[in-house]
C-alpha cells in the first residue's frame, strides 16, 4: 500500500497545484491563451511561447497532463492492491478519482470550445475539488495506522463546515469568472451597505453572497475551534481541525487585504490557495472522523 499512498498524495499535490494555477489563469484572463483549440494550443502541439497568457495556459495544460498520468497510475495501483488489508477501501476513491479525471478532461474541452461560459467554468472547478478530495482520501486510506481506534462523536459539524467551504469556493470562482470582484468594495460590508443596492447586472449580489457564505464558514469554524477544548477527540483529528480553523482565519485576513487593496492578482491567487487548503483540511478531518470500519455515534 506504500506505493498507492505515495501516488495518491503526489496526485493530490498536483491536483491542488492545478486548482491554484487554474485560478491564476482565470484571474489573468488567460483561459483563451491557446485559442479555442484543444488539445492543441493555437493549432500546434507545442505553441510559440512568446505571450504570457499562452505560457500560462500551456503550463496549466501540462500540469493537467501530468496529473492525468498520476491519477491513472493511482487507479491501477489501487485496483491491484484491493486484496491487501484495507486495499478495498482505498481502491474505491482511487477509481472514483479516475472517473472524475475523465469528466474533468471532457469539461475542460467543452469549456474551451464554448469560450469559457460561467456555468461550465464553475462545474469544471467543482469536479476539480471533488478530484483532489478523492485523491486525498485514497492516500489516507492507504496509510497504515492513521485512523483512530475509537468512534468519533458528532461529525455533523465537520460535514457542515465541509459543505460551506465547498460553496465558498464555488461562489468565489463564480465571482471571479463573472468579473464581480470590483463590484463590492470595502470590508466587511459591501460598498458600505449590509445588502448592496441593485444594479451592476447583479454582480454585487453575487460577490456579497460569496462573502456571506464565507462569514458563515468563519463563524462556524470559530465555534468548532472553541468546542475542541471541551471535547475528547483523537490527537490527529484535533490537529486537522485546528489546521482548518487556522487556514479559515488566514483566509478571512487575506480576503480583507485583497478587497481593501483593490484586488491585486497575487492576493487573489493566495485567496484561492488558502480556500482550497481549508477545503482539503476539512476533507482530511472528515475522513478521520468517519473511522473506517467503526460505527459512528450520531
Amino acid at each position: 500500500m506504500k506505493t498507492l499512498k505515495t501516488l495518491a498524495f503526489t496526485s493530490a499535490g498536483f491536483a491542488y497545484a492545478l486548482i491554484v494555477l487554474g485560478a491564476l489563469v482565470r484571474i489573468t484572463g488567460s483561459g483563451m491563451g491557446c485559442g479555442d483549440d484543444w488539445p492543441l494550443c493555437n493549432g500546434r502541439l507545442i505553441p510559440a511561447l512568446d505571450d504570457f497568457q499562452t505560457v500560462l495556459e500551456w503550463n496549466h495544460r501540462m500540469v493537467a497532463l501530468a496529473l492525468s498520468v498520476l491519477v491513472a497510475a493511482t487507479a491501477v495501483t489501487g485496483y491491484r492492491s484491493r486484496s491487501e488489508p484495507g486495499g478495498n477501501s482505498a481502491m474505491r476513491p482511487a477509481i472514483l478519482a479516475l472517473v472524475l479525471l475523465v469528466l474533468q478532461v471532457v469539461l475542460g474541452a467543452i469549456t474551451v470550445a464554448l469560450e469559457l461560459p460561467p456555468a461550465s467554468v464553475i462545474l469544471h472547478l467543482a469536479v476539480a475539488m471533488a478530484l483532489v478530495a478523492a485523491l486525498l482520501v485514497t492516500g489516507l486510506r492507504a496509510t497504515e495506522g492513521i485512523f483512530p481506534d475509537a468512534p468519533v462523536l458528532r461529525r455533523g459539524s465537520i460535514i457542515g463546515a465541509t459543505v460551506l467551504a465547498a460553496v465558498v469556493l464555488l461562489f468565489g470562482g463564480l465571482t471571479s469568472n463573472m468579473g464581480a470582484g470590483p463590484s463590492c468594495q470595502g470590508f466587511p460590508l459591501c460598498n458600505g451597505q449590509v445588502w448592496p443596492a441593485s444594479g451592476g447586472g447583479g454582480l454585487p449580489h453575487i460577490h456579497w453572497t460569496h462573502r456571506l457564505v464565507a462569514y458563515a464558514l468563519f463563524l462556524h469554524m470559530l465555534g468548532i475551534g472553541i468546542g475542541l477544548r471541551k471535547r475528547q477527540l483523537p490527537d490527529r483529528l484535533k490537529e486537522a481541525l485546528y489546521l482548518a480553523v487556522g487556514l479559515t482565519v488566514a483566509q478571512v485576513v487575506v480576503a480583507a487585504v485583497m478587497v481593501l487593496t483593490y484586488l491585486p492578482p497575487v492576493w487573489r491567487v493566495l485567496h484561492t490557495a488558502l480556500g482550497t487548503g481549508v477545503w482539503l483540511s476539512l476533507i482530511y478531518a472528515l475522513c478521520l472522523a468517519s473511522c473506517r470500519g467503526e460505527r459512528m455515534i450520531a
